[in-house]
């Protein structure tokens, strides 16, 4: 499923809020964040040249953010960002004076936030950013989880101090539970999908996601002709399309958005031209994407950043894992979850199909950005879909890297 973006909108300027937030000004708190958490390096950026020669195009990077801030996940980057402002935000009022995040372990800072409970709904890796960002400023959070979350991921969450709450319904549907309790009980709501009359905090996540962007064009010698980002609600596609478009201008690369053909609201939307709902369908192995509808932010933004919607299959997605884990030549081997490496299926399934591969300019020069968005945070299906364990795919990269 392919479809470029016909949307009137599309190419046209963002909305002020949005350039505001997700700008250079927005990146500019992400690095002050940043600055004050440990392990903020900036996430490695492999090339792949044997891959990129295999498949036709110039140049493949891919952006690792297994490695983020020790979470796996570049949902390390919005929950705990989206937390820490808000507590700084609350300790402000409370105290009357300006603070910042160096004064986040400060005892009178720390004592506003222990009166404070952060909650949210998760497949696992946003619900580990917001109990891990609550825990290091002493605050509470409570994270509830749908059935088709798998208890090593559960795990990982109440590590971090979080009270963890089960509930037997999709993912969208413990969103709108999560809500609902959390205005029962006074908590503060951080979702990373948004909905008429919240859109702030949602805003503060995808916010937080910008550093991606911010860091790879550091990275890079000459910017990417081609970006594949995988999506759910499309918080991060959103935050990365918008970055790039309003640092790069007209020389922004095309933006593909690329999801799990079960869960293709994105597409949908797309299709529609307004906000869509998919119907509940089999469960996807993309599991960190089984989303049914998405975020009213980021499709307000990909309507006019993003040039393209396409969804892959879950053979695709396993495919791509292996591609990663075992690569060609010299590449080295990057460690993908099953979520992470969909942007690589995209560009695989685009570059098949010599309409798709017209209809977005795809070649022999084509710089090609992907982002590896998770790790292997369910270690134990990674292995049975890899046939080798993470750990040992990062012991072969480290024993083929230079010194």
């Amino acid at each position: 499923m392919f479809l470029l973006n016909t949307h009137p909108d599309h190419n046209a300027p963002l909305m002020p809020a949005d350039a505001d937030c997700l700008g250079p000004a927005g990146v500019a708190q992400v690095e002050r964040f940043l600055a004050f958490r440990d392990n903020a390096a900036a996430t490695p950026m492999p090339a792949l040249p044997s891959l990129a020669k295999a498949l036709g195009v110039g140049t493949i990077h891919v952006k690792d953010e297994g490695q983020r801030l020790g979470l796996g996940s570049f949902k390390a980057l919005g929950g705990s960002y989206a937390v820490m402002r808000l507590v700084l935000e609350e300790a402000a009022r409370h105290l009357d004076c300006e603070v910042g995040f160096a004064d986040l372990s400060r005892p009178s800072v720390r004592a506003v936030a222990s009166r404070m409970t952060f909650a949210c709904a998760t497949d696992g890796n946003h619900g580990r950013s917001v109990a891990q960002g609550a825990q290091l400023v002493g605050a509470k959070s409570v994270i509830f989880v749908h059935g088709g979350v798998s208890d090593e991921r559960v795990a990982a969450i109440a590590r971090f101090g979080a009270e963890m709450v089960r509930f037997e319904g999709s993912y969208d549907e413990s969103v709108a539970e999560a809500a609902r309790v959390a205005e029962r009980e006074g908590w503060t709501i951080v979702s990373d999908t948004s909905w008429p009359t919240y859109e702030r905090i949602p805003g503060l996540v995808m916010q937080g996601y910008t550093a991606i962007a911010h860091e790879a064009l550091r990275q890079l010698d000459r910017p990417p002709t081609h970006v594949f980002v995988q999506a759910g609600v499309g918080g991060i596609a959103a935050a990365l399309a918008a970055h790039f478009a309003l640092t790069l201008g007209v020389d922004r690369p095309t933006f593909i958005v690329v999801e799990p053909s079960r869960a293709a609201c994105l597409l949908a939307t797309a299709r529609a031209g307004r906000l869509a709902k998919v119907a509940h369908d089999e469960p996807t192995v993309m599991a960190m994407l089984e989303c049914y509808e998405p975020s009213m932010i980021a499709w307000r933004v990909l309507a006019r950043a993003a040039d393209a919607f396409m969804a892959v299959e879950e053979e695709d997605a396993v495919a791509a894992m292996n591609r990663l884990a075992g690569p060609l030549g010299a590449d080295p081997a990057i460690v993908s979850g099953e979520s992470g490496c969909v942007g690589l299926a995209g560009l695989v399934r685009a570059l098949a199909d010599p309409a798709h591969k017209r209809a977005l300019g795809l070649g022999a020069s084509s710089r090609i950005l992907l982002i590896n968005t998770e790790g292997a945070t369910d270690p134990g299906l990674y292995e049975k879909l890899v046939g080798i364990s993470p750990a040992e795919v990062a012991r072969r990269t480290m024993e083929v890297t230079p010194a």
